[in-house]
This record gives C-alpha cells, structure tokens and sequence, in this order.
C-alpha cells in the first residue's frame, strides 16, 4: 500500500489524514497540499478501505480527518472522538454520512463542500433522463450483441419538466431544460424568486400537484431534517403514466419502500444514482425491474467538481487550524 506524507518531519504540527480516496480525486487533491503547509501534515492512504476497523486504525493520532466514500458511524465516532477535532466531508449531504448532532456535542467541527458539482450533478440528471426517453444505453447493448431492434422514444421539446430543489443544481438543469425547450415548475419552497424569473419557471405551491402535471420529475434537494421522508407515496401516486423521474439527490428524502412500489406497478421509468443503502444490494429488488435506470452514485464524479471538492477540502482544514471559519456544516 502506497501512503502519500506531506511535512513528516514537522512533528510539531496537527496530522491530517485522508483514510480512504477515489483514485480519480489523488491527483487534484495532492495539488491543493501548499494551502496546509507548514498549517499540518498530512497523510492520505491510497489503498481503498470501507472497513471500520481499518479507517479507525488509520485515523489513529489524527487531529483532521477527510470523509470520502465511507459513513462515520456512531461507534466510529466514539472510537476517535478523543482526537480528531475537525471532520472535513467531501461531498453532499454531510447528514447522512455523520452525526452532526453528535459531534456538535463532542465540540467536534464538521465541514463540507458547497457548490463544488452542480454542473456534473445536473448533466447526470440529465443524462439519466436522455436515457429513459431515448434508451440509447439499451439499444447500444443490444447493437453489440447482435440483431437490428430499435425503440421508440419520446422527445423532450415541449415537455414539462417539474424541479423539486432549485439551489445550484436545480437551477443548473432548469437552463440545460430550457435549451430542450421543456417548460418549468418548481415547488414552491425557499425559491430564489430572480432565479424564477430568470429562467422563467411556475412555481407550484403543493408538492403533489408538481407531480401530477410534470412529465419529468428530477428531485435536486439537499438531506435535511425537514426533507427526509419529504416525498411519500401520496405524491409518487400522483405520477401520470408514461412520467420519468429522476433523482440525484438522496434517496432518503423519498420514504423508504415508497419510490420502489410505485414503480413496480411498471406505468412510470426512473433515472436513480441514489439509494436508501449504498453500495446497492445485489438482491435488491431495483436490480430487476426493467423500467429503472440506475448509476453507482457517480453524478459527482468529473473532473471539475474534483479540483472544486479538493480545494475545499484543504481550505476548510486550514482555516479549523487558524482558527477560521470555512465552510462550517454543524
């Protein structure tokens, strides 16, 4: 196993560690290491681990840890809470990959990344959403086994897109939308109203009636306490035949089971990069429904939201041990 040290000598400065990393993020992220120096050195362990007992051992005497690509249990956390007094999240959606009430009573700093992927989490979207309507995927898989079969599709130009999240993301597919032609709603809640305007969307006040008028649904919201559960099978019912829906966000702001019964009943297609437990289980029922699309969580992943991630990263463990505030999620 390879581990990459900056500083090892400077024994006197506070130890980062990097326990486990995308191979893809290596590189970005070893370019953003001038912003800690002579700030504390680092250590990022290249070989990839989802095993708590070795991310605990690596963790070991750390003072600042990176999150990427494994949950921070509760037992985890009490393993380590003695030393580490800065969590540093690569990602979205910190809440569901660490106590945040937890190590907010621990006096433990949580950061995470801010607008670092809105671009590649929206061209995902809206990649998922190209593949319902045209199947190029599926017809590409067919063409390399044999035979000449086509489908039908269904073009988006004139079609209803309803956005449910309009920060950054949201707003980013509202433009690619439009450039289709496709008109826009919104759920109306905590809208930027210039951003409405602008791309010219209707807001739509209940969250059911979005659903019920939209020909795509592409959910674009963050994982918080009011949004968890958010979407239920009262509005996942209202989903006119023949709908495709998408999410890229998080799976928990749909109730658990809700997103998966309503598309058994075969009427609607889905786009999903998400899912309730991750990595997806091989006998999960998803796996085997003819009508879903679905990506390893992987909207995030492209270069530009790489070098945007990392430089955060690095910023917001400089600024912890400065004494600064960066990019604070708890």
């Amino acid at each position: 196993m390879r581990i990459i040290e900056t500083q090892p000598e400077r024994t006197d400065l506070p130890l980062v560690v990097v326990p486990n990393i995308v191979d893809a993020m290596l590189e970005p992220f070893t370019g953003t290491l001038d912003l800690l120096r002579d700030v504390a050195r680092v250590r990022i362990y290249t070989e990839p681990t989802l095993d708590e007992d070795t991310l605990v051992e690596r963790m070991e005497g750390a003072k600042g840890v990176v999150i990427i690509g494994f949950h921070v249990s509760d037992a985890m956390l009490d393993r380590v809470g003695d030393h580490v007094g800065c969590f540093a999240f690569g990602g979205t959606g910190v809440a569901s990959y660490i106590n945040l009430i937890a190590t907010r009573e621990r006096g433990i700093r949580v950061c995470n990344v801010v607008h670092y992927g809105d671009g590649a989490v929206a061209e995902h979207a809206v990649a998922l959403m190209m593949e319902l309507a045209r199947h190029v995927g599926r017809m590409d898989a067919a063409m390399h086994v044999g035979g000449w079969h086509g489908e039908d599709g269904v073009s988006l130009e004139d079609k209803t897109i309803g956005l449910v999240g309009f920060g950054g993301i949201g707003q980013r597919m509202a433009r690619i939308a439009r450039g289709f032609g496709m008109q826009l709603l919104v759920w109306n809640s905590h809208l930027d109203v210039q951003a409405v305007r602008d791309l010219e969307a209707t807001p739509v006040n209940d969250l059911g009636e979005l659903f019920e008028r939209s020909d795509i649904v592409s959910l674009h919201l963050p994982l918080l306490p009011d949004t968890a559960g958010l979407i239920a099978s009262e509005q996942l019912n209202r989903l006119r035949p023949g709908t495709l829906f998408v999410n890229t966000a998080r799976a928990e702001v749909i109730q658990p089971g809700a997103l998966t019964s309503r598309l058994q009943r075969g009427d609607i297609s889905a786009g999903l990069d998400v899912f309730d437990t991750e990595p997806l289980a091989d006998d999960d029922p998803l796996r085997t429904l003819p009508n879903v699309v679905l990506t390893p969580h992987v909207a995030w992943r492209a270069e530009a939201a790489y070098a945007s991630l990392t430089r955060q990263l690095s910023q917001s463990l400089a600024a912890y041990f400065k004494g600064e505030s960066f990019n604070i999620a708890n």
